[in-house]
């Protein structure tokens, strides 16, 4: 589950044809349940940020359970083009996808805003931070002093890194910084070409326990809040949601039934998600879904809730870091006017 962070912020972007998941048989497009054959649909362009993963399981339960076409929608969920879901959704080829809080803020405000909404939050917390060897000393930031950590080479990147060093009492000045080249955080690890890499932990920290690599690991928000940002979260082009908000709505409240589903049965939606992306990693997809299924809704009532103080929070740590072209306002980029109850 690698995080595409930010497009000239924190992302290494996957070059991919435009093409939808699932079988080439049905063109990505599971049998959906509840669906009159008769009946017509309005058609949904759903796009992802990556290739299938735990972070998209409640859409491909939705589907399949034929949550969508009980709301009289049939919904393709195609991967990212070259430039990206944000850059997609905005052209309006596709009306909802994926992004993440960081990478869609260069398009929240002025000359290059983009006419997305963030209108959902598909995991509550922000599940990111450095994982390395376990017993090595780099179980708090300070010990990634003098170690070799694999970087984007990006601002915003670098910028984290350096905060969380510095208010472990580190200097960020002896971090290492390797150029980032091995796409296996396993491999990389293993053969000790880095000692420290920035992970989510419910997809590369569970493939390392599954591999066996003992291992310690920091979480970016036990360090500093600020870094509990929403990440991924479900954006939706700006003139679909004003001239279609109850197709919108209709489209997350199918999407809640799915993470819900998958929330109760992470087995079940596991195995429907491998169903939809077969060449996935069965038993890293059954390990993720569990470790997922308590951080979708997490502390939250409603699922997709996004919370105004800590989605403010980043963005003005951005802005007086010196991290943003420029000013966000308080409450830019999100909505949560199309989640039901």
């Amino acid at each position: 589950m690698k995080k595409r962070i930010l497009t000239g912020l924190l992302s290494v972007v996957l070059v991919v044809t435009m093409a939808a998941c699932g079988s080439k048989e049905n063109g990505g497009q599971e049998q959906q349940k509840g669906a009159d054959d008769s009946q017509s649909l309005e058609k949904v362009t759903f796009v992802l940020d990556w290739t299938p993963n735990t972070n998209h399981t409640g859409l491909y339960v939705a589907q399949k359970e034929g949550y969508f076409a009980d709301e009289g929608l049939e919904v393709e969920i195609v991967q990212p083009p070259e430039d990206g879901a944000d850059a997609l959704v905005a052209s309006g080829k596709a009306q909802l996808g994926v992004s993440f809080q960081d990478s869609m803020a260069p398009g929240v405000t002025g000359e290059n805003k983009l006419p997305n909404t963030a209108v959902a939050a598909l995991v509550q917390h922000n599940t990111s931070g450095i994982i390395s060897r376990k017993g090595e000393g780099m179980d708090t930031p300070k010990g990634m002093e003098g170690k070799k950590y694999a970087t984007w080479e990006l601002p915003v990147e670098k910028a984290m890194i350096q905060d969380v060093v510095e208010k472990d009492g580190g200097d960020f000045a002896k971090v290492e910084l390797i150029p980032s080249t091995e796409t296996d955080e396993v491999s990389a690890l293993e053969s000790k070409f880095v000692d420290a890499i920035w992970i989510f932990y419910g997809w590369a920290g569970v493939k390392m326990e599954l591999a066996g690599l003992e291992t310690d690991y920091f979480a970016f928000k036990d360090i500093n809040p600020v870094f509990d940002y929403y990440t991924p979260v479900v954006v939706a082009n700006d003139t679909f949601l004003e001239q279609e908000s109850e197709t919108a709505k209709a489209f997350l409240r199918a999407m809640k039934k799915g993470y819900e589903f998958a929330i109760k049965d992470p087995k079940a939606a596991a195995e429907i998600l491998c169903e939809a992306a077969p060449e996935l990693d069965q038993e890293l997809v059954m390990a993720s879904q569990e470790y997922l299924k308590d951080e979708y809704k997490s502390d939250v009532e409603r699922w997709g809730y996004i919370e105004p103080k800590r989605w403010n929070a980043f963005y003005q740590w951005l802005d007086e870091n010196g991290l943003s072209e420029t000013e966000i306002p308080e409450d830019a980029g999100f909505s949560n006017d199309y989640l039901s109850e």
